[in-house]
């Protein structure tokens, strides 16, 4: 429930909707609209290279030396973005915070890009679509990318003065997930309602257990 469902203070109860899709309630790192259906992919790791694997040092003899592993990183950066948008990948969603050249390169190739979900938003996610998050740096980081979710559309939503995500996913189950978006005019009476909700859909969740049984 509370992955959806988002409280937005200051505005009527009157105001309050279902949306379909689900909310994320953080803004775009870079977006570049993009119409019809939409490839996405998950990733729970930077996709800026690193200089050296953990618990791995990483010596260098000199300023030229060092500068040159920048320029690697940077052009292997570059060429990840560039092998996304190769296979036709528009929506980037991620667990942890990308470095500024990832954003940089995302939005020169056409990828828009969330980041910072939580633990509990990817599952969801995962679930719906039923692909596994994408790990770029394994054994051959140009091979074809099969773990793609479609999104049927990803668009900014403004909700009072905060910025999110609206996005919806074509799901491989029987769930169809729609957010809901409660309205009231300070944050102790949408808790209230949002504590309510829950328990009138667990209630309902327990009946419906007890009648299939």
């Amino acid at each position: 429930f509370a992955e959806l469902h988002a409280a937005v203070a200051g505005l009527p109860v009157a105001s309050s909707r279902v949306l379909p899709g689900l909310v994320l309630r953080r803004d775009f790192a870079a977006y570049c609209p993009a119409g019809g259906d939409l490839r996405a992919v998950l990733v729970t790791q930077p996709l800026r290279p690193a200089l050296a694997a953990a618990g791995v040092e990483f010596a260098v003899d000199s300023e030229g030396q060092y500068q040159s592993s920048l320029r690697w990183i940077t052009r292997r950066t570059e060429a990840l973005m560039k092998h996304l948008q190769s296979n036709n990948v528009k929506l980037l969603l991620s667990s942890v915070k990308q470095d500024e050249v990832v954003i940089y390169y995302a939005k020169l190739y056409g990828v828009s890009v969330v980041e910072c979900l939580s633990s509990e938003e990817m599952a969801l996610i995962c679930e719906i679509t039923g692909v596994p998050p994408y790990a770029p740096f394994g054994d051959n980081m140009y091979r074809e990318i099969t773990e793609t979710a479609v999104a049927t559309f990803c668009q900014p939503l403004l909700l009072a003065s905060k910025r999110c995500v609206h996005v919806g996913f074509a799901s491989v189950c029987g769930f169809q997930p729609h957010c809901l978006i409660l309205c009231g005019p300070v944050d102790g009476v949408n808790e209230q309602h949002a504590a309510a909700l829950q328990g009138a859909f667990t209630m309902l969740q327990q009946l419906f257990k007890t009648i299939d049984q």
